[in-house]
């Protein structure tokens, strides 16, 4: 790797990080450019990921503001999480991934829509998770915990396996089942992204072959475009927020296709 081939990597891992903090899909930019530059696509997979963990975490911290009082609903969905990128992370490192990979744009295109529906099934889930609550006595939140957690395992795993874009499926499942801003729903994905990529990074280091100086420049790219990301996405409208989240999800399910 010579010295412009670094210095690409380290810039597409900042864009990455920044794009992860506002919504996701960050790998759509790193994962090309390593095959770009002659990694094997598993190897750039997997180094990918492992290096774009400090920039999830540096995301999730930017946005400490819009998690308070979210922490009781975070761990809950931090199991199923944990659970479906370990999950994932060993399907890639011992499946095939022709079959799945067919899969990914529809999962992608399907998120896209719940995002763009978000305020509209929010409410009447929210209206109907409250009647069904004030008739049977039931907690509001418990009522969707097994569905809930089921998708954000599913999501997780995906994450685990491959990650582009996984940001934009949690946010729209996040979106669909949580009564809140965008922006709160936003800082809830960045942690549960760190989540799911540091499960999948801590078994790739152990049981697949990492490229560490790619890793070094992805992390200190990542780390500091997910503080900017944080920054400066956070400021965004909702409107503009979720306008941007379909248009990541459309460009990378379009690239997964056609690419």
């Amino acid at each position: 790797m010579g010295p412009a081939e670094a210095a690409a990597i380290f810039a597409v891992g900042g864009v990455a990080g920044a794009v992860n903090a506002i919504v996701g899909s960050g790998s759509l930019i790193t994962f090309p450019t390593l095959l770009a530059f002659g990694f094997p696509p598993i190897v750039a997979n997997v180094s990918n990921n492992v290096g774009l963990v400090s920039g999830n975490v540096s995301g999730a911290v930017g946005y400490r503001r819009e998690l308070a009082g979210q922490r009781r609903r975070l761990t809950r969905l931090a199991w199923p999480a944990a659970v479906g990128s370990g999950a994932g992370a060993a399907a890639l490192l011992l499946l095939p991934s022709k079959s799945f990979s067919v899969i990914v744009p529809v999962l992608i295109l399907i998120a896209c829509a719940l995002v763009l529906a978000q305020p509209w099934l929010s409410r009447r889930i929210v209206a109907r998770r409250r009647q069904q609550a004030d008739r049977d006595g039931a907690p509001l939140e418990e009522r969707t915990g097994p569905v809930l957690g089921s998708g954000m395992f599913a999501s997780a795993a995906y994450g685990g396996y491959f990650g582009a874009a996984q940001g934009v499926l949690v946010i729209g499942l996040l979106g669909t089942f949580f009564d809140e801003p965008l922006q709160r729903v936003n800082g809830a994905k960045n942690v549960l992204i760190a989540i799911v990529n540091g499960t999948a990074a801590v078994i790739y280091v152990i049981f697949a072959h990492v490229v560490w100086l790619v890793v070094l420049l992805i992390a200190i790219g990542s780390t500091i475009g997910g503080v900017l990301g944080a920054r400066y996405g956070r400021r965004l409208a909702p409107g503009a927020l979720r306008t941007f989240v379909v248009l990541i999800g459309v460009v990378s399910a379009v690239k997964l296709i056609f690419f």
